[in-house]
């Protein structure tokens, strides 16, 4: 059976918002790239995920049944994370907006990965 057009499409913006992630979260932890006031546990959550996205993507891609479980575990961590975050800021925590709607959207792309991941299992 070949894969379904959804995840054809979805795979690689899932390796390349991978990339886009570790490359990003990496220049701040290990590059000296400012920018500006920084959650720590959401910088460094984004980063390690960043990693997983890619498998994520590859694995969509390759059409492994285990990267559908992995796309919705990234969609549930994200929105963890995303809830400690909005704790953080609820709190009078600093934070930069852009962090907010980074979060935001990392939480929409993921959730809709991994509907699309769980609605057409089995593709193999």
């Amino acid at each position: 059976m070949s894969r379904p057009l959804s995840l054809t499409i979805a795979a690689p913006i899932a390796t390349l918002f991978g990339l886009a992630t570790i490359l990003s979260g990496g220049r701040v932890l290990f590059g000296g790239v400012d920018m500006g006031i920084v959650v720590p546990f959401v910088l460094w959550f984004n980063f390690g995920a960043g990693f997983a996205y890619v498998a994520a993507g590859l694995g969509l891609w390759r059409g492994a049944g285990w990267a559908r479980w992995l796309a919705f575990a990234l969609a549930v961590s994200t929105g963890i994370v995303f809830a400690a975050f909005l704790a953080h800021v609820l709190d009078g925590g600093a934070y930069e907006a852009r962090t907010m709607a980074v979060m935001m959207l990392r939480l929409c792309v993921w959730s809709a990965i991994a509907t699309l991941a769980l609605r057409t299992a089995p593709w193999r």
